[in-house]
């Protein structure tokens, strides 16, 4: 992955930069991320429904650091609601 951020994208990804990519269902979040020490790779799944994805105009899409909270947690980050919530654990 960071090999694609060096490649496709033409940007450093050991800058301290979060690179986000989204899994082709949309139900998966992968964030790459070095913090001067080391490389790390979040990853995220949602059990219903899919993340809400800007539309990128040259491949990359800056986003606050609120939208992506929001985008994180499954809310729509243009209309902030949540879009599903379990009920019960296990």
């Amino acid at each position: 992955m960071a090999l694609q951020v060096q490649e496709a994208l033409g940007r450093d990804p050991h800058a301290g930069d979060l690179y986000v990519f989204r899994g082709k269902r949309g139900d998966l979040l992968k964030i790459l991320w070095h913090d001067g020490l080391g490389m790390s790779l979040y990853a995220k799944r949602l059990e219903r429904g899919r993340f809400l994805w800007p539309a990128p105009a040259d491949g990359a899409v800056a986003i606050s650091s609120a939208q992506l909270a929001y985008m994180l947690d499954g809310i729509d980050w243009r209309n902030p609601q949540h879009t599903y919530r379990p009920q019960v654990a296990g």
